[in-house]
């Protein structure tokens, strides 16, 4: 099953319970617009409602992942302090869309990743780019600054020293730099890229979507400062030893078979 967004310039294909969310203006190497900003929520909630989908992979079409916002838009966007403010909230509410997607989530690197581009990919949960990416955030460059919530997702990947340099010098990473730094978690030639994502999509696939989605609840907790256990907390693995998938994954060790999770 396919959809479009945006006129075409986002796609949605679902394959079985991997969806690959593409950003599809590959003559302007996947600069997001206004249009693609508004219409990401609702691609991220075609995801979260497929009851058959379990992961969902991000990348961009034409061997760029994204060269940021669309710098042509800027002087309508930016033409006055409502429309700059607006322009912001359409893209949190697209960046924390993703974000707070309850299903695993991969960025499919292939190649240049800019800016809101890069933004974008520090939203998804594990992020795979060719060893020829080349990632960055520029508004140091621009004479902007990076969102809170942006720069929140960049220093948890990176760390706070790390981070600034990123901001401070706008320069642009190579991807075996951006792997030293943890900005992405793998790196491998252009060719194998598709294929190691498929992998990857599939093992998590494979495993039980129960504990996946809890434990990216609880990992959120963790990020957000939480640090001991809460009745909520305490509930969730209390519901996983009375869940479904536990005796499933039980009866699976025990018999020597993969198991076939129920939850979804």
């Amino acid at each position: 099953m396919s959809q479009s967004f945006a006129d075409g310039a986002l796609t949605l294909t679902i394959s079985d319970d991997v969806a690959i969310l593409t950003l599809n203006r590959p003559d302007k190497r996947n600069a997001l617009t206004q249009a693609m900003w508004r219409a990401l929520p609702q691609a991220v909630t075609t995801a979260e409602t497929d009851a058959a989908l379990k992961v969902l992979v991000v990348t961009g079409a034409g061997g760029a992942f994204a060269a940021g916002a669309d710098i042509a838009e800027f002087e309508t966007v930016y033409a006055t302090r409502d429309s700059a403010a607006a322009y912001a909230a359409e893209i949190a509410e697209a960046m924390e869309a993703l974000a707070n997607l309850s299903k695993p989530t991969i960025a499919a690197i292939p190649g240049p990743c800019v800016g809101g581009g890069l933004g974008l990919a520090l939203c998804c949960d594990i992020r795979m780019a060719s060893d020829r990416a080349k990632l960055g955030i520029t508004p140091g460059k621009l004479g902007l600054m990076y969102s809170l919530g942006d720069t929140r997702r960049l220093v948890e990947a990176v760390g706070p020293s790390a981070a600034k340099d990123i901001l401070y010098t706008g320069r642009i990473l190579s991807a075996a730099e951006a792997l030293g730094l943890r900005l992405i978690d793998a790196a491998c030639p252009p060719e194998e890229l598709d294929a190691a994502v498929a992998a990857k999509a599939q093992a998590i696939a494979m495993a039980s979507q129960w504990s996946a989605r809890r434990t990216k609840a609880v990992i959120r907790r963790i990020l957000d400062g939480q640090t001991q256990d809460d009745d909520t907390t305490r509930a969730w693995f209390l519901d996983s030893l009375e869940g479904e998938d536990f005796r499933e994954g039980r009866d699976a060790f025990l018999q020597k078979r993969t198991p076939a999770f129920p939850f979804r």
